[in-house]
């Protein structure tokens, strides 16, 4: 989870929104993360046991998306009226694969799995409820970043954020196929 890389993504993904919109879908998109964080450290290998997915095929799934929604940034297609139509972008992708992505969702299982005690547990809690406030925070105030860049500013970090989220997103995919590759699947 990245509150300050968000930022152009989620101007991206909300440049026709008004400021009020803007402000809906920030306060959205961090409770959907929240809750898929909070649901995979609870339940989260019990659902992977149950249905025999490997953390690394989560991995992979999760980088393919990224993906997706990555060349929809590079390309402006995602700018497209009917690519939104009937869509919550609060939910899918901003809640989630972008802040409640695999790689947050793996690193929160791994530390609940590894955790010791109700110390643990706090530290664990402690961590996703600050990280979560600040990606609120950083998104809340994404309309200040819009106003000093202008719209041209706005697209450039668009793309250059589409850019670095396909490297971000090709990575997971390379590190699920070493996974699978050295047999920790």
């Amino acid at each position: 989870m990245d509150p300050l890389g968000t930022v152009p993504i989620f101007l991206g993904l909300t440049a026709s929104f008004s400021p009020a919109q803007r402000s809906r879908a920030a306060r959205q998109a961090v409770i959907v993360a929240f809750g898929v964080i909070v649901a995979f450290a609870v339940f989260g290998q019990r659902i992977l046991d149950y249905l025999h997915i490997s953390l690394p095929s989560l991995q992979a799934a999760g980088g393919l998306l990224l993906l997706l929604i990555a060349l929809e940034l590079l390309t402006g297609k995602g700018d497209e009226p009917t690519s939104t139509v009937g869509v919550n972008v609060a939910m899918v992708p901003l809640g989630t694969p972008l802040l409640a992505g695999p790689g947050a969702i793996v690193a929160t299982m791994v530390f609940v799995q590894q955790s010791e005690g109700v110390r643990d547990w706090a530290a664990i809690a402690l961590g996703v409820v600050t990280v979560h406030i600040t990606l609120w925070l950083a998104m809340r105030f994404a309309g200040v970043v819009h106003r000093l860049l202008g719209d041209s500013g706005v697209l450039l970090v668009t793309r250059v954020a589409g850019l670095l989220l396909s490297a971000i997103a090709v990575q997971l995919v390379a590190d699920a196929v070493r996974a699978f590759v050295v047999g920790t699947a």
